[in-house]
């Protein structure tokens, strides 16, 4: 099994859940340029990570993937182990992958083609401010607890993959004790270390 990420982009997520699922694999990691070269795009014609390829067969976009990874490795429980857990999973990894992760693509410089800095500047001060009501979100939902779902889970590795970006980008994440608490937790974890020193993170 190999999985192909770049270095903090959101297959973070799946390199982690490798670790925690205790699998057996390669990580090959790629930069932008290789990412639009022909080899790659071969594997995935959006040019994007992840990329997991498995017993010559190729599965791309992160929620599939992670929900690969689980369904390989029961026994770590990672997606849940009854379907009221199963659907907790769900939720929340919907909502980082289908809410909290678009909302970062101004600051990624999607709406770099409206030239106006003012007006990109106010795309970026928007985004971020979308993003504090997400992060309150999340941290509320994390309150007395130290997962997102009560156990450890598919959604953990992505929030801290988010949480990174927003450090990154100028969120305001001030008062969030809960993900500053969650984010402590993660950077302690064995596995998680694993993967960001892979990464060089």
């Amino acid at each position: 099994m190999k999985l192909y990420s770049s270095p903090g982009a959101c297959s973070l997520a799946d390199h982690i859940a490798l670790h925690w699922a205790g699998a057996t694999f390669d990580v090959q990691l790629v930069d932008r340029a290789q990412r639009r070269e022909p080899a790659f795009l071969a594997l995935n014609p959006a040019g994007a990570v992840p990329v997991l390829e498995h017993d010559g067969w190729v599965l791309t976009q992160n929620a599939a993937i992670l929900h690969y990874i689980a369904d390989l490795h029961p026994q770590a429980g990672l997606a849940g182990t009854t379907p009221r857990e199963a659907a907790e999973v769900n939720r929340w990894l919907s909502f980082l992958n289908a809410d909290v992760h678009p909302a970062f693509h101004p600051l990624f410089g999607s709406t770099a083609f409206l030239e106006d800095a003012g007006t990109i500047d106010k795309t970026k001060d928007a985004a971020r401010a979308k993003l504090r009501g997400l992060f309150e979100r999340l941290d509320g939902q994390l309150e007395g607890r130290d997962w997102l779902t009560g156990t450890r889970s598919l959604a953990d590795p992505y929030l801290f993959v988010v949480l990174r970006w927003a450090r990154a980008t100028g969120v305001d994440l001030s008062g969030l004790s809960n993900l500053d608490a969650f984010a402590k937790r993660m950077r302690a974890d064995a596995g998680v270390k694993a993967a960001m020193e892979a990464e060089g993170l």
